[in-house]
């Protein structure tokens, strides 16, 4: 049975081209980066290349660019290192309740630490609104984080009209942009972010390697101790393999994303036309003008959704039911909660990310199937498909 793979929120197989510029740094050119001798020059020279590449995609010069181990590590350093550089008592920081947990359990972590935290609401679409993030400003905010596209429902958020407004106020502003990098144009002027977060597996580069940018005069402190590596900030021998692997799949990512957008966007519109035409009593998640191309969140009111992802897996079709970070967690997911969707109807919710080898074969396989899971399992269900 053929494997159709539609969780590429979750991750990204390693493109085979990547894994080729990966592999010369395993064996062959296996020295530490930091030492002095010849043997050390290649892996030097190819982070530093990387480092200029992914500079390059960004808008911004290489020095600007830490490696890290992944995007979660790129979010701890950049909350945690901008609170603890800050003088005097603890501050305030200004988020939203949509985030990545990586983000929300550092800010809930600080609040433990004295920090004042304003977690805003969105609209119905995942929308935050740059207004709401002015109005919770005070004297004492330090830090606003922000996600640039949500990883459950796609939704990218207004990044552009709240940087502008943060000119000038002494506020750094963070994002994670781990679910847009590599699918969409993303250029921290633009965007007028300080510090950008990113991790590799979301486009197609290896696991266990990520970025942070650093907007120049930006003070984080490390959160981790033991060498310079990486400005010190992120102290250890560098991830050779994988900083070339994330810097090469940014590459292809950036030099395809055209013709990947367009694609995506075509399949995700087949899918979720197909499944609203074909499915009653749908409800398709996230902002549909302002959406990362190839997600598609869709709750079924009267059924598990973990139900429609094991039905789907035994028709070799993978999708999952929100943040793989979050699967064994109880109860209905927090984003669309907070989006103001039902228990039930959240409860209901599947996740579809498609990714660069999804055809429309693989599409109309999924929207041949799908129909008759739900109507077996909402067969079966003592709360049918009323949304309660």
């Amino acid at each position: 049975m053929k494997t159709i793979y539609l969780d590429h929120n979750a991750t990204t197989p390693t493109d085979r081209r990547v894994l080729e510029a990966m592999l010369p740094y395993f064996a062959d050119r296996f020295g530490n980066p930091s030492s002095p001798y010849g043997l050390a020059h290649d892996p030097r020279r190819a982070v530093d290349a990387a480092r200029l590449s992914v500079a390059t995609a960004l808008g911004c010069a290489p020095d600007h660019i830490v490696f890290t181990g992944c995007g979660s590590e790129s979010d701890n350093i950049a909350i945690q290192g901008c609170v603890a550089v800050c003088d005097g008592p603890p501050g305030h920081i200004v988020t939203t309740a949509i985030e990545h947990h990586a983000v929300l359990h550092t800010c809930r972590h600080l609040e433990r630490c004295g920090w004042h935290v304003t977690y805003l609401g969105v609209n119905d679409g995942g929308l935050v609104d740059a207004g709401d993030v002015e109005r919770a400003l005070r004297p004492e905010t330090r830090l606003v984080t922000i996600m640039h596209a949500n990883n459950e429902v796609g939704t990218l958020q207004p990044l552009v009209d709240i940087g502008a407004m943060l000119q000038g106020r002494g506020v750094t502003f963070h994002t994670d942009a781990v679910q847009s990098v590599g699918k969409v144009p993303v250029k921290v002027d633009e965007l007028g972010v300080d510090l950008l977060s990113l991790s590799a597996h979301k486009f197609y580069g290896p696991k266990g390697v990520g970025a942070l940018y650093v907007r120049p005069g930006t003070s984080v402190s490390p959160i981790a101790f033991g060498g310079q590596q990486e400005r010190g900030l992120r102290p250890g021998t560098e991830n050779v393999p994988g900083i070339v692997g994330l810097a090469t799949a940014l590459e292809i990512a950036v030099d395809e994303m055209d013709e990947t957008i367009e694609r995506l966007r075509t399949l995700t519109a087949r899918l979720t036309s197909g499944i609203l035409e074909s499915i009653p009593d749908v409800i398709v998640n996230g902002d549909e003008n302002h959406r990362i191309p190839g997600t598609a969140n869709v709750s079924f009111p009267g059924v598990e959704g973990e139900s429609i992802v094991l039905g789907l897996d035994m028709e070799g079709i993978a999708v999952s039911t929100g943040s793989a970070c979050t699967t064994d967690a109880v109860g209905p997911s927090h984003v669309l909660a907070a989006m103001g969707l039902t228990p039930n109807a959240a409860q209901g919710s599947v996740r579809f990310g498609l990714g660069r080898h999804t055809t429309e074969p693989d599409i109309d396989h999924v929207l041949s199937v799908l129909p008759e899971v739900v109507k077996r399992l909402r067969a079966m269900s003592p709360f049918g498909s009323q949304d309660s």
